[in-house]
């Protein structure tokens, strides 16, 4: 991506900008200069500015996937092309940090960035503690946020209680508590086994501090109770994935401040986990006062998060917050201050589209990440373009 110091000045003028932030502006410009939005609403066109005449469409913040491994992973069934799993057995991997397999020159990722996706955090698989997930612009060569959160798994197992996992998930995290007080007596081999490695004990310590979340996976009521129970009592921060059947416990999660990230096509029980299932999970949340965030946990689908969103809209959310549950509400809860809203002073991530972005016939018209225009040309539509018509036999 080119240096954004050397970035012309851009105006945006006559869109419809959807700022994530209030109220649609119609007929509104949008200047943006140094990779940053100078102006929203009426705007000088400084000279030598280029222009882009936005008449008739619709601007938006870029939307964020908040679960997805692009970045990890190119060709789904080529292991050699996986990066987000750990090959270490043991179950807590705290101080796996993915973001070091980061491939920013993936063919996946201008794929999803034409559909609207500027910025996403991959997440790490695998075990009770996965390790530590990370966020991207997807344009950018490294990750702004290279410890985004750190991930558990809690709910089914295939042998044993899942009762288990919470517990064993307790003793690391009152271990990690007790390791950062006595680690000089751990160094003198004067302590008693820990329940995890010290490298992976240190690494919990900026969630003990409240620094970074945990993301927590869960699906049955049970489990979910187990979350909102947990984050009492360790006072450390949470984030719910998945909950399928967190309409069940809607008040306590709002009462917790614990957010949910939904996928608004998940709608069938696809275990014996989320057997409670429902299409308006995500309207049944906000409608309670959790913060919904709205994804795909997907890495090749994640261009579909528009379709995602719309789906939600189709079962009742209102469409201001399913635009905000995937641009300023997953900003906010990672700590992306300067991302995810259309307002002065912020990162000038910002999609132009033809018409509503929830409506699939809309398509997209310009992409930008940092204030710079970039191509929608990739891999699949350069395919596209080459066989589109072949020579008769």
């Amino acid at each position: 991506m080119t240096a954004i110091a050397l970035l012309a000045a851009l105006v945006i003028t006559g869109a419809t900008v959807q700022t994530a932030d209030g109220p649609p502006l119609e007929g509104a410009a949008i200047l943006v200069d140094g990779g940053r939005i100078v102006a929203v609403g009426s705007v000088e066109v400084p000279p030598g500015a280029r222009v882009i005449d936005a008449r008739g469409m619709i601007v938006t913040p870029g939307f964020i996937e908040s679960h997805t491994q692009l970045g990890l992973i190119e060709v789904e069934l080529v292991g050699t092309t996986r990066d987000e799993e750990a090959e270490d057995a043991e179950p807590v991997r705290a101080a796996f940090r993915v973001a070091d397999a980061f491939n920013p020159a993936s063919a996946v990722i201008p794929v999803q960035r034409a559909h609207g996706i500027t910025t996403a955090v991959a997440l790490p698989t695998g075990g009770l503690i996965s390790g530590q997930a990370f966020a991207f612009d997807l344009g950018a060569d490294t990750p702004f946020q290279p410890e985004a959160a750190v991930v558990v798994n809690l709910g089914e197992r295939e042998a044993g209680s899942r009762a288990s996992r919470l517990e064993d998930l307790r003793a690391v995290l009152a271990d990690a508590r007790f390791y950062r007080k006595n680690r000089a007596a751990y160094d003198r081999n004067q302590l008693r086994a820990l329940a995890a490695r010290p490298r992976d004990l240190e690494a919990l310590g900026p969630v003990l501090e409240g620094k970074v979340p945990l993301i927590v996976h869960a699906h049955r009521r049970a489990d979910i109770r187990s979350v909102v129970a947990l984050a009492a009592e360790e006072g450390v921060r949470v984030i719910l994935a998945g909950g399928t059947e967190a309409w069940l416990e809607a008040p306590a999660l709002a009462k917790a401040g614990i957010p949910v990230i939904v996928d608004p096509m998940a709608n069938l029980p696809g275990s014996f986990d989320a057997l409670q299932v429902r299409d308006d999970l995500a309207a049944r949340l906000t409608g309670a006062g959790v913060e919904v965030i709205l994804s795909t946990f997907a890495t090749h689908r994640a261009r579909t998060l528009r379709q995602a969103a719309g789906n939600a809209v189709r079962d009742g959310l209102a469409p201001d917050v399913a635009l905000r549950a995937i641009t300023a509400t997953p900003a906010k809860v990672f700590g992306f201050s300067d991302r995810g809203r259309i307002a002065k002073g912020l990162l000038a991530n910002l999609v132009i589209w033809s018409g509503d972005p929830f409506e699939p016939a809309s398509q997209v018209m310009h992409v930008l990440v940092a204030g710079e225009d970039l191509p929608l040309m990739h891999r699949q539509r350069a395919l596209f373009e080459r066989y589109r018509q072949l020579p008769h036999p």
